[in-house]
């Protein structure tokens, strides 16, 4: 295992997530879940990740997305190179957003 490779249990334990929260189909409680799991900074993240996926999807700019929600242009910058990928699980989630709206 190089340095950049998570040891096997971490994968294993994040597709069991992934497998309990589908079974959960349940927002308020994968939300509870999700405030139990994550410390507030750790929610913070989380969600400034998926907010400025969104914000590049409508085309905002990674420098109006910094200055707005004080985030890194470093971290803009990943989730902008993501997004053109059509075949992301990001570009299928927005496509799974947007068919709600």
């Amino acid at each position: 295992m190089n340095n950049n490779e998570n040891p096997p249990y971490v994968d294993e334990t994040i597709r069991e997530l992934c497998h309990l929260l589908k079974m959960a189909d349940n927002e308020d409680f994968t939300y509870e879940f999700f405030s139990n799991l994550f410390t507030k900074p750790e929610l913070k993240d989380f969600a400034n990740r998926w907010l400025l996926v969104k914000e590049i999807d409508k085309g905002t700019t990674q420098r109006e997305i910094a200055r707005r929600f004080n985030m890194s242009l470093c971290k803009i910058t990943r989730g902008a190179k993501v997004l053109h990928d059509p075949d992301s699980a990001f570009v299928k989630m927005l496509q799974m957003l947007k068919s709600e709206e």
